[in-house]
This record gives structure tokens, sequence and C-alpha cells, in this order.
């Protein structure tokens, strides 16, 4: 990693998409404009794509990017929804739970700036022709005021995502940046990760 600008983990749903290594090679240019190395999880697994597919392959994908995160200062999270659900990529979100408890500052961002229970209530309706109801007063604690058709509390009422996502990226003094445009959106979060990370130092 350069030793002039300032390693960043760059993760999201991104490995999944079409032409992966081509979209890495973008988001790397613009953190550069930026002072950051972005660094791809592909950038880590060198030896364990040259296994053959299965759960040791998996495994070593696994360790790779643990690994590519302790080095890295900071993280930028692509937030989408994923697979035409509500959710965001569930690999993530756990990323998101380690950075935290490494304490390293993070960004987020998204090109989808519905609230989290508009994605939920947009998917049920879509995909199932079912509408969210009342939830039912109790003396539970509640972090949200509607209940799916599988009577689910849609939690994390005026936040984007999962609170636990949000939350722990604010936490490290960070936000989502939302743009329609999915580079738009990046760049705002590397420009404000940029910001953050030059006043630390």
């Amino acid at each position: 990693m350069s030793g002039h600008s300032i390693p960043v983990y760059l993760a999201g749903d991104l490995v999944f998409r079409p032409e992966a290594l081509s979209l890495f090679v973008r988001l790397k240019s613009i953190c550069a404009e930026y002072g950051l190395e972005g660094v791809a999880p592909f950038d880590g697994q060198a030896e364990a794509r040259l296994l053959p597919p299965g759960r040791e392959t998996i495994l070593a994908f696994v360790r790779a990017d643990r690994d590519l995160m302790d080095q890295c200062a900071a993280g930028l999270f692509c937030i989408d929804p994923f697979r035409r659900s509500p959710e965001m990529d569930p690999g993530t979100a756990v990323e998101i739970g380690y950075m935290m408890g490494l304490g390293k500052p993070m960004e987020a961002y998204t090109v989808d700036g519905r609230l989290y229970s508009e994605k939920v209530e947009a998917y049920w309706r879509e995909a199932w022709h079912e509408t969210l109801q009342e939830r039912p007063e109790s003396d539970a604690p509640s972090s949200g005021s509607l209940e799916d058709p599988d009577k689910m509390l849609v939690h994390s009422e005026g936040l984007l995502q999962n609170g636990m996502v949000e939350g722990f990226v604010g936490m490290t003094g960070g936000s989502v940046s939302i743009d329609p445009d999915f580079f738009q959106a990046f760049r705002r979060a590397a420009e404000r990760l940029s910001g953050r990370l030059r006043k630390k130092n």
C-alpha cells in the first residue's frame, strides 16, 4: 500500500456486480483524487482465487477481507438494497460492525434515499401485493410503528437502513451520502472521509 495516500477499504455488494474489477478501478481513481488509496476486497484474494469454489475458498476470502480491514485506516461502505429486497448486503453489514470494533472511521453511500420503512413497504407491495399494518401497542420497546404481513416489526424508523448499520457509521463520525448516480454518491462519501482523515492527522 502506498506510503503517501491513506488506505481505505471499499466495501459493499460491489464484488457481486457485473464488471466488478472495472468498477473498482474507477472507484480507486476517485479515491486517488482525494488522497486516498482505495483497497478492494479482490486485492487480498489472489491466492484464494486459485482455489476451487467451495466452503474453504469462501472462508479464505473472509480471512483475506478481514486482513485488509485490519490494514486499512478507514472504510467506504455501499449500503444499497441487495437482491431486490429492502436490506443491504449482509456481509457488508458485518464488515461495518467489524470496522466499528476496530474504532476506524467510516462513511457510507447509496443511490436509494428512501427511508427503510419505505423500502420495506415497497418490497411487500411489489413482490407480494401486500401492505404494512400498524403495530399493535405493547409495553415492549419499539423502533417502529408498523409491521409487515409476517407480523415482524418494521424497525429503524427514520433511517435508511438497519439502525445498527447507520448507527455504527455515525458513531465513527460518518454519515450516508445519497445520490441517484452511484459514482457521485461514492465521490461525496470519499470526499467527506478524506476531509475527516486529513483533519485527524
